[in-house]
């Protein structure tokens, strides 16, 4: 604030003490580098006593919440402390609230608004702090000189107010943003701890297989998952999805596929009708607009055979030493859309074979310029001998080169010995 602004609002200043004049701009200048009400509202209780040898400074905010006056800055009251707490209609300050006007009692004795409180109290002056049409507080400032404060006092007082009111609204609205995005931190660490709790622990131990997963999501919450499942007779069931949309509502709607899918996978009735049934729940039960795209395959080690199904899903990548092959499917849509049949495709695993279930942020990983990792990226990496999900991951990242990864990056590899 400049001083043209005072000069404004204070025309005559030959009575006022050119030290309070300029030691009040001054402060004025200085309320809005603060965005903390703790440390504000006291520094203007303490500024505005000394400069105007005030008996008792008062700063009260309206509380956000209940129909009262919360004392937060005080100076020179041996009755009440900070915390402090008044209805709307009490006193003056009371008064001030119901008017939104400035009130000068220039002898308390006389006032019959003003409320006995120091005994050296002799005038007083309440003004309202008042921003946007909003009333955030009231302002008292006693004196123990009866008529001590002088018109251009008043408003020297009112103009310092209207900061305080601008610089209270600012610093609450930060600390209500701050508290919301602490909030939201909190739920979404929260829901983060439960989304890790929910992937696999450890790979499966399956004789004459290497089985290994590993899932990075793009911000806190993911809507990627992987999951291994035991099945009878030694059988593994191995499950790949993408949930449509991002953070805690992904992370909820994962959770709940999940469970409906582990659930299922112990019938014993083979891809193709599990992710069948699986659809149906979902179109009941799922809200509309959100669906899941799966890839759900289950093994028998003793025979070598992965028996795959796929709701809409990205076909599934198998490198075997004399070749590669995409393992597409006739029919799938993603899960929770409508009623769907899906193809079953059995692959016969020889020695030194792999197979990649991935997610898109896999191949759609993408540079500045468009330009994607893509499917030959991920073939090559997967023709390497010694392919993991890490190492395939860590190239994923090369590639983008600081980028980052603009969406979930989920990959589960399943290899012959």
């Amino acid at each position: 604030m400049d001083a043209s602004v005072f000069n404004a609002t204070v025309p005559d200043v030959s009575a006022l003490k050119l030290g309070e004049l300029v030691r009040l701009q001054k402060f004025a200048q200085r309320i809005n580098s603060t965005l903390d009400i703790e440390e504000m509202v006291p520094r203007i209780a303490d500024e505005v006593a000394a400069s105007l040898g005030c008996v008792e400074i008062n700063i009260y905010l309206r509380d956000q919440t209940k129909p009262e006056f919360v004392l937060a800055g005080v100076r020179g009251c041996t009755t009440h402390g900070k915390g402090h707490r008044i209805t709307l209609d009490k006193g003056m300050v009371g008064h001030v609230a119901s008017t939104r006007k400035m009130h000068y009692a220039p002898d308390v004795t006389r006032d019959p608004y003003y409320i006995a409180c120091e005994p050296d109290t002799r005038s007083e002056v309440a003004i309202p702090l008042q921003r946007e049409g909003e009333l955030v507080g009231v302002f008292t400032a006693s004196h123990c000189e009866v008529d001590a404060f002088s018109p251009d006092q008043l408003r020297l007082l009112q103009g310092l107010c209207d900061h305080v009111a601008v610089a209270v609204q600012n610093a609450r609205r930060f600390s209500d943003e701050r508290e919301l995005r602490e909030r939201m931190s909190r739920e979404a660490e929260e829901a983060r701890s439960i989304q890790e709790a929910l992937l696999p622990r450890s790979s499966p131990l399956i004789p004459g297989f290497r089985v290994s997963g590993l899932s990075i999501p793009a911000g806190s919450v993911g809507g990627d998952w992987y999951d291994f499942i035991p099945l009878s007779d030694g059988r593994w069931a191995f499950v790949l999805a993408d949930v449509s949309g991002k953070g805690t509502a992904a992370a909820l709607l994962m959770s709940a596929t999940r469970g409906m899918l582990r659930s299922l996978a112990q019938t014993g009735s083979g891809p193709a009708a599990v992710l069948a049934r699986l659809n149906n729940m979902m179109i009941e039960d799922f809200p509309s607009g959100r669906f899941v795209t799966m890839v759900y395959a289950e093994l028998d080690p003793a025979r070598r055979l992965l028996r795959i199904a796929n709701a809409g899903h990205l076909a599934p990548l198998l490198v075997e030493p004399f070749g590669h092959r995409w393992i597409n499917h006739e029919h799938g849509l993603p899960l929770g859309i409508s009623a769907s049949k899906f193809s079953e495709t059995e692959v016969a695993l020889g020695a030194r074979s792999r197979i990649a279930f991935y997610s898109d942020g896999i191949t759609e990983a993408e540079l500045d310029s468009g330009e994607e990792y893509g499917a030959e990226r991920l073939l090559a990496q997967m023709q390497s001998p010694d392919v993991s999900p890490e190492s395939l991951l860590a190239d994923v990242r090369k590639f983008v080169n600081g980028a980052g990864l603009r969406d979930d990056a989920t990959v589960i590899l399943v290899a012959t010995r």
